[in-house]
């Protein structure tokens, strides 16, 4: 009942016990050298993104959620750094949101704030539109966190998720759009906008552009396309300037 990156992910702490064994000589041999794992679908084939009419719509049932969504679909936060956006974290005359901390846990006892991901702190800069949504915190203290339940907690994992189920049925996505769908309808924007993968890296909070790339590799055009269109660019500029008279017809 796993998914195969989670069996995947496990069979790897495994095999690094059993590697210690052996290099331990506390066993002879691996016995999981020949485990095989399950196969994984393609990125391309299991990244979802979301349509602007879809965001629109999510956004439309999402209540108390909607300025949530909208700072990680609009800012690519994962979930736990959008739950840990405090007040002083945004600045709203650049129309930039500093990625500061995170918030981790899956229930109210386990939940704790620290610091993001190592190579996550950043400044996203954001459109003013979004600002224009945050502006009603903007008298709050600057260490008041942004969002809360609607019991006064921290959102975390559960609570968030729960919130996104309930928005998900509500307009009929089917369950294989999560929160994280809206951090790849980001990055699926930027790089429909032109953005380079190192923009695109900065702006997620990874730390190399290589992960951005392994992720979102399919996205950008491909060598083949942009050899194509510099090409035709090209050949309509000679044609163009071709004598009409030796043009074959």
């Amino acid at each position: 009942g796993l998914a195969a990156t989670t069996i995947r992910t496990r069979l790897n702490y495994v095999q690094m016990a059993f590697r210690a064994a052996v290099d331990n000589q506390v066993i002879a041999r691996n016995p999981a050298v020949r485990v095989k794992t399950p196969r994984q679908r393609k990125r391309e084939a299991k990244m979802r993104t979301l349509t602007a009419d879809q965001v629109a719509t999510a956004l439309e049932s999402a209540g108390e959620f909607r300025l949530f969504v909208a700072v990680c679909v609009f800012a690519g936060l994962r979930l736990g750094e959008a739950a840990g956006l405090q007040v002083g974290d945004i600045d709203f005359e650049r129309s930039v949101i500093a990625v500061r901390r995170q918030v981790q846990g899956t229930s109210i006892p386990s939940t704790r704030v620290v610091p993001p991901k190592a190579g996550s702190e950043r400044e996203v800069f954001v459109p003013a539109e979004l600002i224009d949504m945050l502006r009603g915190v903007r008298e709050w203290t600057p260490d008041t966190f942004v969002f809360r339940s609607v019991m006064g907690h921290l959102y975390n994992r559960n609570s968030a998720g729960e919130e996104w189920r309930r928005i998900r049925s509500a307009v009929g996505f089917d369950d294989e759009v999560t929160p994280h769908t809206f951090r790849h309808t980001f990055a699926s924007n930027l790089i429909a906008s032109g953005c380079d993968v190192v923009t695109v890296q900065r702006a997620l909070g990874r730390s190399q552009p290589s992960i951005t790339l392994n992720v979102y590799s399919h996205l950008w055009a491909s060598a083949e396309d942009k050899t194509r269109a510099a090409t035709a660019t090209f050949m309509g500029e000679v044609l163009a300037s071709a004598d009409p008279v030796r043009t074959p017809i």
